[in-house]
């Protein structure tokens, strides 16, 4: 300090602790211009330098840029509105860093491959217009054509993939396998054959008919094997029979292929991808009572 309670570089950076480097820079910048210069050239700052310092300090430490700080040192702008700005884009970063996180999540859990790796982050960046189009492509080619239960047909296409922004690593994993799933051409086939059962056989049926079937399988089914009824049973026989009523022989056999091909299993299974990914609890798994149906009718054809 001198006489005239001006400040050098080196006593600023002794009050401050901060590199003698780094005021440097920040004076040549104009983040933080000297008062006047000695005789001999050196920079000389004021006792308002260091208060100024310590601000830019902290706006730095903050992630402010230089040009910012020095708009805000000049009252170009006020603090308030900059920092409005700097958190917006640090949700972004933060949505970002969440979601390469959930997909090196998965990655490791899946213990992933190069080419599966890319394949994780393209489906997990991947925009919601995107991803609808995606379920849409694959509803189309299940139901195009077929005069299928049109409230089988509604759930399928307007279920909603609400992938958060920040999705969890559960989130991710099940968005991934949706769309492995709906994209494998021997799905979209199982479940066109599906499709194509239910247009064959819903005369006389209301809209929604497909759902009761599933719920009486659980009800029924769950209350037989509760009660310990094994499949091969004369009371499973009669389980059987409520449930398909007067289903003649090939009706019957239709079922069973339908089981033994596994398309209420993975029915279900998109139902639950689907739940997993828009945030919901998934509903209670009944794959238990399909296999116990189809091992009834294997018994009781």
């Amino acid at each position: 300090m001198d006489d005239e309670g001006l400040f050098t570089i080196g006593w600023l950076s002794r009050r401050t602790g901060m590199p003698v480097r780094t005021i440097r820079y920040w004076s040549d910048v104009g983040a933080l211009p000297p008062a006047e210069r000695s005789e001999g050239g050196y920079r000389l700052y004021d006792a308002g330098a260091v208060a100024r310092l310590e601000l830019i300090r902290t706006l730095r430490e903050l992630g402010l840029g230089l040009d910012d700080v020095r708009r805000v040192l000049e009252r170009k702008v006020t603090l308030a509105d900059v920092a409005a700005v700097h958190v917006d884009a640090l949700d972004a970063q933060i949505r970002t860093l969440r979601l390469r996180r959930a997909v090196l999540s998965t990655v490791a859990r899946r213990r992933s491959g190069t080419e599966e790796t890319k394949l994780l982050n393209d489906l997990a960046r991947l925009s919601a217009e995107e991803r609808r189009r995606i379920i849409e492509n694959f509803v189309d080619e299940v139901f195009g054509g077929l005069d299928a239960d049109p409230e089988l047909r509604n759930r399928m296409r307007h279920t909603e993939i609400g992938l958060p922004d920040d999705p969890t690593p559960e989130q991710v994993d099940a968005w991934v396998e949706l769309a492995e799933l709906v994209r494998d051409p021997d799905f979209r086939r199982r479940m066109r054959d599906m499709v194509e059962h239910n247009a064959q056989n819903r005369a006389g049926q209301e809209p929604g008919a497909f759902m009761w079937f599933a719920k009486k399988v659980a009800w029924q089914v769950g209350q037989a094997r509760e009660n310990g009824v094994r499949p091969d049973s004369p009371e499973a026989a009669e389980v059987v029979r409520r449930l398909l009523g007067d289903m003649d022989a090939d009706g019957r056999a239709a079922v069973r292929r339908r089981l033994e091909a596994g398309l209420f299993a993975e029915a279900e299974r998109y139902r639950h991808l689907m739940a997993v990914i828009n945030g919901r609890e998934p509903k209670p798994s009944h794959a238990d009572d399909f296999a116990w149906l189809l091992a009834a009718l294997r018994a009781h054809p």
